[in-house]
């Protein structure tokens, strides 16, 4: 799945400066400001297609990054429905993830992101465990949606949106989107759109867990519904709002 400037054609990413293409090689003895941008979208997970659309499915972690985000909470929803038997439920939560490590051992892929759905499950095994119940199997993710949306808030007020240093390498506009007002403010607001996103997570799922058990399956199912799901299509929506204005044709002076 991928999303595509609508007012570009295919092919390699066209900047919205008439052909010129920012972020490219600076002066001498100046960074790539291009090479930051694309530093920094590398480490946030965004990536881009050979002609300069934004692959949104692959930027969630294509199927396989989807399924190990989304796997281990539905196994312990299943389990737990039926057994009722927390332990149980939260080694076969753990298993499931460590399943998806073992895969990508055989793959041969890096296992960065397995490794860090272990970590996540762990944790929430281990808090859940603790306290005895089950719904805090969810809360670890409350903080780090949290994280995100106090991150991206701080991003917009100090003037470099997360939205402009993702989407900027994928336009091909390294930071040279700071020097213009209107490309500041358009991605000011798809920032704010995935803040946005992070923010309806909490308002739906927080009183859910403040519930208890009555709250859980509702819990973990809203949990499914809006991970992957949600995320992509925020990205997708954000993307589109923070389009370059396609330039106006010139006229012939001879017509």
């Amino acid at each position: 799945m991928t999303a595509q400037e609508p007012d570009q054609p295919s092919g390699a990413a066209n900047p919205p400066n008439g052909g010129r293409q920012q972020g490219g090689p600076q002066a001498a003895g100046q960074p790539s400001v291009a090479g930051l941008a694309a530093e920094y979208a590398a480490k946030a997970g965004l990536h881009r297609t050979h002609d300069g659309r934004v692959d949104v499915l692959r930027s969630a972690g294509g199927v396989q990054g989807i399924a190990e985000s989304i796997v281990p909470g539905l196994v312990f929803l299943v389990a737990f429905t039926v057994t009722r038997e927390l332990t149980l439920s939260l080694v076969a939560a753990l298993a499931s993830a460590a399943v998806f490590t073992v895969v990508r051992l055989v793959q041969r892929r890096p296992l960065t992101q397995a490794l860090a759905g272990v970590a996540g499950v762990g944790i929430s095994a281990w808090l859940a465990n603790t306290t005895g119940k089950a719904e805090d199997f969810y809360l670890p993710g409350f903080f780090t949606n949290a994280a995100y949306i106090l991150a991206m808030v701080v991003s917009i007020a100090v003037k470099w949106p997360v939205a402009g240093l993702l989407f900027g390498f994928i336009r091909n506009e390294g930071l040279d989107w700071r020097k213009e007002p209107d490309r500041v403010k358009a991605y000011r607001l798809g920032t704010w759109i995935i803040v946005a996103v992070l923010a309806l997570r909490l308002i739906v799922q927080v009183p859910l867990y403040l519930m208890g058990a009555d709250g859980l399956a509702a819990l973990a199912t809203t949990r499914l519904i809006m991970g992957a799901p949600l995320y992509i299509l925020g990205i997708w929506v954000a993307w589109l709002v923070t389009r370059p204005a396609q330039a106006e044709p010139e006229t012939d002076p001879a017509s």
